[in-house]
């Protein structure tokens, strides 16, 4: 009996003291991160809050186009094609705070592989320190690919960093994995409607 229960205990430090080093890993990663991934693991607690499929049509009036839903409460996005043979459930990041979010109807305007990018004003104003520009490639904020939307400085893009996923985490855009994106913008047009909720 006291055999078991030395082996039981010996166990029992080993995964208690495998969770800390696990944990310690974590948190030295964050320590060295970028204001705003700081601002990540500070703020959530977890990732994805709730993730199911939905119906398009409490949220469109038809598939003209193909529709695309980012639902900012549970983190996800859904898009139909236009032929309704199609259906699509994805995680992605979201805005950091209310106030970088925008919500209502636009479109897609402009579809960009291998995009650069420029941060915004705002951005800028926030973070003067940041780069004026990043071309395309693995330092780039907007990932492999992009769909532009009718609103100014809004995107749906990926992201080289996918700790981001799952989390409030962007400036105002909406992120996904880059193979995510990629699926998606192979679907998506310059016809393709999109309304955040």
């Amino acid at each position: 009996m006291k055999k078991i229960l030395k082996s039981n205990l010996s166990r029992r430090s080993f995964l208690a003291t495998t969770a800390a080093t696990i944990g310690t890993g974590a948190l030295a990663q964050s320590s060295n991160s970028t204001e705003i991934e700081a601002d990540i693991s500070q703020n959530v607690t977890r990732n994805i809050s709730s993730f199911r499929s939905l119906d398009w049509q409490p949220y469109f009036q038809s598939l003209s186009g193909g529709a695309i839903l980012v639902d900012l409460q549970s983190r996800a996005l859904h898009y139909w094609s236009e032929d309704r043979s199609i259906y699509k459930l994805y995680p992605t990041s979201v805005p950091l705070t209310e106030d970088l979010t925008r919500k209502g109807r636009t479109s897609v305007i402009r579809k960009v592989e291998g995009p650069d990018w420029r941060p915004t004003p705002s951005m800028l104003e926030r973070n003067p320190e940041w780069p004026r520009y990043i071309g395309p490639g693995p330092e780039n904020p907007l990932g492999t690919h992009a769909l532009y939307l009718s609103w100014q400085y809004y995107r749906i893009h990926g992201t080289h960093d996918t700790r981001k996923i799952g989390r409030r985490s962007s400036n105002g855009c909406i992120g996904m994995y880059n193979e995510h994106i990629a699926e998606l913008y192979g679907y998506a047009s310059t016809r393709t409607q999109v309304l955040l909720i």
